[in-house]
């Protein structure tokens, strides 16, 4: 039996957090869906479609990924697909209590759905979504952040 792992996530834009992520929870099952969220209440800078292109490119031709975009929620999507499991990253102390919340919501909405939380490498604790894209949108230098797709898609986005 393929044991299917859920990372869902706004991934606007992909970082390097991310993709460390990603490549960690190979360990925990055989197939990886990264769900791209769909929210209509946020103005993301990235559409779906742009976010899907960007993390192909991060993963590349790897077999055991596939990226889906969702709308609603999570716990229906992860009964949709059959994840067993849903993978999240904690950067710091203040992630957990949101996290915590939801994965007893998501398993209280789905039971027997579990969430894996997994502490972000050393070197990306500091690292966001939003911190990449407040450094691009002044002009500063992502590069060490991000994927070079990643960087160019954000310059391309804030150039003048």
């Amino acid at each position: 039996m393929t044991r299917i792992g859920l990372y869902p996530g706004s991934f606007d834009p992909p970082t390097k957090g991310h993709e460390d992520l990603i490549r960690r929870s190979f360990s925990l099952c055989d197939r990886l869906i990264v769900a791209v969220a769909v929210n209509g209440a946020k103005e993301p800078l990235f559409s779906p479609e742009e976010r899907v292109a960007m993390l192909r490119t991060v993963v590349g031709e790897e077999p055991k990924v596939e990226l889906r975009t969702f709308d609603g929620l999570l716990a229906d999507f992860a009964s949709e697909v059959g994840a067993a499991v849903i993978i999240r990253g904690l950067r710091a102390v203040s992630d957990f209590e949101y996290e915590f919340q939801m994965a007893l919501m998501n398993r209280q909405l789905h039971p027997g759905l579990e969430t894996v939380f997994l502490v972000a490498a050393v070197d990306l604790t500091y690292l966001s979504s939003s911190l990449v894209r407040e450094i691009a949108r002044l002009g500063g230098d992502v590069g060490d952040f991000v994927h070079p797709t990643v960087s160019t898609a954000l310059r391309e986005r804030f150039a003048p």
